[in-house]
């Protein structure tokens, strides 16, 4: 993991989201829904998966960035957004 300039800065869109790294963004999802810390030098990657691991494993609830980017996704991908956008 290595840190990057706005490494904190939330993903709101899907164009931002396939910009990241799939690894990065699995092993972070793994500590949040574990209910586990994100490192203070997570990459951005690793961060939007911490905090998604996070809602997912019920330790807190989803923000604005994470419902936009729910609701862009089920938009282009036709699917249901099962209750959380």
């Amino acid at each position: 993991m290595t840190a990057a300039p706005g490494n904190r800065q939330p993903v709101s869109t899907t164009r931002d989201l396939a910009a990241l790294d799939a690894d990065e963004v699995t092993a972070g999802y793994l500590i949040g829904f574990a209910g586990g810390q994100c490192p203070p030098d997570a990459s951005r990657s690793f961060w939007h998966g911490w905090r998604n691991g996070l809602v997912d494993g019920g330790h807190t609830t989803p923000d604005d960035d994470q419902r936009a980017l729910a609701r862009e996704y089920h938009t282009l991908t036709k699917m249901p957004a099962q209750g959380r956008a």
